[in-house]
């Protein structure tokens, strides 16, 4: 019995065969609704209002060990105790 042919897999670990490339052929064909696409999209979630903006800032080492100990002790991200922190400090939210 001769072994199918492969291609490699998708990012998902699929095996990419000639089967698989003509179903995913005859969807492009019949088109996509785009709407749902993006619906569906993925990413980070929004936080507050509106789309986040990053601002930057330099922390000296000692602060930097603070805060990587502290997100450690809370079980958060360093950017969820800053944020934290930014709030109380200016009484918002």
């Amino acid at each position: 019995m001769a072994r199918k042919k492969t291609y490699g897999r998708t990012a998902s670990g699929v095996v990419i065969t000639d089967e698989l490339i003509d179903k995913l052929a005859k969807e492009a064909e019949a088109g996509y609704d785009v709407d749902e696409i993006l619906r569906r999209r993925r990413g980070r979630p929004p936080i507050g209002s509106g789309p986040a903006k990053v601002e930057s800032v330099r922390l000296d080492p000692e602060l930097r060990e603070t805060l990587a100990r502290r997100a450690e002790q809370d079980g958060e991200a360093t950017s969820s105790v800053i944020r934290k922190a930014l709030r109380q400090y200016l009484q918002v939210g």
